[in-house]
């Protein structure tokens, strides 16, 4: 049998950071004042339930538990942004932020499980493979910040 719990460790750490990034993309959604924004929001947020099923599929075929929870630091995180927001109030642009900052960190946590040699090659193919989608949702909210910084 072939050791898989590296592949597994890798790939539910996956999973929470993508749940976090469901969970971000929920709560812009309902504090977006745009309901373009917001649909723009819901829409990412289903994009990356499929990810994460995609994710946790390859941990039950490796014959592991599937991760089904965020991260402790992302609940932290936005503990503090209902704080921030309750004090200074939010706009479109400061979500958009927010969700640009959050994508800066799921891409990078892709990033480096792709960096890591000692994955299978099967799942290096399936990060991959989640990766371009993580990849496309960054790129598209650094494009839409970087447009809202130029109409102000």
């Amino acid at each position: 049998m072939t050791e898989t719990s590296h592949d597994i460790r890798t790939l539910n750490g996956l999973i929470a950071t993508t749940i976090d990034s469901v969970d971000g993309y929920t709560a812009a959604a309902d504090e977006a004042e745009s309901g373009r924004y917001a649909d723009l929001f819901r829409a990412r947020a289903a994009e990356r339930r499929a990810v994460s099923e995609t994710l946790r599929a390859e941990v039950t075929r490796l014959g592991g538990a599937p991760e089904d929870d965020g991260t402790i630091l992302a609940g932290a995180h936005r503990a503090f942004l209902n704080l921030k927001a309750a004090v200074t109030g939010r706009d479109d642009k400061a979500i958009v932020n927010e969700v640009e900052r959050g994508e800066d960190h799921i891409k990078a946590k892709f990033e480096s499980a792709l960096a890591d040699t000692e994955l299978s090659v099967p799942i290096r193919a399936a990060i991959q493979s989640a990766y371009r989608s993580v990849r496309e949702g960054h790129d598209q909210m650094r494009d839409l910040k970087r447009s809202l910084e130029t109409t102000a």
